[in-house]
């Protein structure tokens, strides 16, 4: 099977998987630009090749604005081309990457990026990569004490008191992982999400509120 993995929770980012294989990928360090590339970039993926027969779509937890662009591109590419379309926790991402790494956590770990406002959005997950806990949102201070992997452990190193794992102090989910995961749990028949985004905040923008009469 052909996927498409999308993921705009952090940066943009997009891959191809084929089977469980990796054919190709792209992914952007800029966090705030996801609209202006992440078409182009799925362009770019799919010149010459078939048409993909699934998509799966990073829900979350992740900035309103950047998280919807994502999935809104993902919505209409699987309405285009009438193919089903998985959400998948983005921080699931981050995790299938920790624990399919050279030298895995032999124990329960925590996974963080940032949210912004100093907070960190999180999960904890077993060993294998079993999703234990959360997504949840709140300052590094307050996580567990378990070793944390992740762009939010990275810049909260200080506050996580020695549990910051070094070797992915700047890791940020990516369509790479988690197409792969998705992958993996699809062919055990696992059940995915839907495509909802996983905000755990309400937006920044509000709807203003009646004028004020003048007096």
């Amino acid at each position: 099977m052909l996927l498409l993995a999308i993921d705009t929770s952090a940066i943009a980012s997009a891959a191809l998987i084929q089977d469980e294989e990796l054919l190709d990928a792209f992914a952007t360090e800029d966090t705030r630009s996801h609209a202006e590339v992440l078409a182009l970039g799925i362009g770019r993926l799919l010149e010459g090749r078939d048409t993909p027969q699934a998509i799966a779509v990073g829900v979350g937890p992740g900035p309103f604005t950047g998280l919807r662009s994502g999935i809104a591109t993902a919505r209409v590419l699987a309405d285009v081309w009438q193919v089903p379309l998985h959400g998948v926790l983005s921080l699931d991402a981050l995790a299938w990457a920790v624990q399919t790494a050279a030298a895995p956590p032999s124990g329960e770990f925590l996974v963080a990026t940032d949210a912004r406002r100093k907070e960190v959005y999180w999960a904890r997950y077993a060993a294998d990569g079993t999703l234990l806990a959360g997504p949840n949102v709140g300052a590094a201070s307050e996580l567990p004490e378990l070793p944390v992997y992740g762009f939010g452990a990275g810049i909260y190193a200080e506050a996580l008191a020695g549990h910051a794992v070094e070797e992915f102090r700047a890791a940020q989910p990516t369509a790479a992982a988690l197409g792969l995961s998705a992958a993996a749990r699809l062919r055990a028949g696992q059940a995915l999400l839907d495509s909802a985004p996983q905000y755990l905040r309400e937006s920044d923008a509000q709807v203003p509120g009646p004028r004020k009469r003048a007096l």
